[in-house]
């Protein structure tokens, strides 16, 4: 049904943007995710292609966006450098490589059974896709209000010095949140390749903008300390509606594409507004 659609249609979406919530709530932004997502994605399909195991090519994604996560999160940390310079120009890197190792071309050969991920049913009801969002939301939302690196993420979020006088090690958490963040990109990028079942190193390009959107409509703040799971799935849901009902009233993708970025730009304004609200009202 036209649930089950969406639902397929904004997993992958929902998915990155459970990590991204975690990632902006701290301060920080990854615009890797998409590039992560497709160089995971290549990865797991070219561990499939070689004839092993469905769970295999899925952990292997996982795994390869871990990686990617920690590398961003290390070179963030240790650098010093801003996250949205790292992960700009890991977004470049991820890519780069996803497409040197393909050669440009699709990875093929997968095993058709890999296809469930994206496109089964779990007891010919619940789209696969759809259980999977469910669990990550859940375990995303516990980490945040939770757990004492939720409360911590918070807490850097909205004064990492103050964090760090705390005595939060922020370097070490951040560095746990970008993990997640590739880890689910990674996830998600095996999802994807499962919908076409072939690895493609061209997957998720301008997701990052999509997932960033998500964060923003679902009240997540640039400037960090701000966001919930549930406001991001709300966010979600809103970008993949939008979607849905101009596919079915004939808008063209590329109109789809000005709406998103309009979006974007309104609801950081409008975020900023509130704030200066607030702050005209508690001075």
């Amino acid at each position: 049904g036209p649930i089950g659609r969406v639902a397929r249609q904004t997993a992958v979406i929902t998915i990155m943007a459970m990590g991204m919530t975690m990632v902006m709530v701290s301060g920080g932004i990854d615009l890797s995710v998409g590039s992560m997502m497709a160089l995971a994605g290549v990865a797991g399909a070219f561990v499939l292609s070689g004839g092993t195991p469905t769970v295999v090519g899925i952990v292997t994604s996982i795994a390869a966006g871990a990686v990617c996560g920690l590398a961003n999160g290390a070179a963030i940390t240790t650098l010093r450098i801003p996250p949205f310079i790292v992960t700009l120009g890991a977004m470049g890197i991820y890519r780069g490589i996803a497409l040197l190792v393909t050669d440009g071309k699709a990875v093929v050969g997968l095993p058709t059974k890999f296809g469930y991920l994206a496109e089964g049913n779990l007891l010919g009801l619940i789209p696969v896709p759809l259980l999977i969002v469910v669990a990550v939301a859940l375990a995303i939302h516990f980490l945040l209000s939770r757990t004492r690196l939720g409360r911590y993420c918070y807490a850097i979020g909205s004064n990492v010095e103050a964090a760090r006088y705390a005595g939060v090690r922020v370097s070490r958490c951040q560095v746990i949140f970008y993990l997640i963040m590739g880890a689910l990109a990674g996830l998600a990028g095996a999802i994807e390749s499962a919908r076409l079942v072939t690895g493609q190193p061209t997957a998720g390009e301008g997701y990052e903008l999509r997932v960033i959107a998500a964060v923003v409509i679902g009240g997540g703040s640039l400037s960090g300390g701000q966001g919930t799971v549930i406001g991001t799935i709300i966010g979600a849901l809103i970008m993949g509606v939008l979607a849905n009902g101009a596919n079915l009233l004939g808008i063209s993708s590329f109109a789809q594409q000005i709406v998103i970025g309009a979006v974007i730009v309104l609801a950081v304004t409008f975020d900023e507004f509130q704030r200066r609200r607030l702050e005209t009202a508690g001075s």
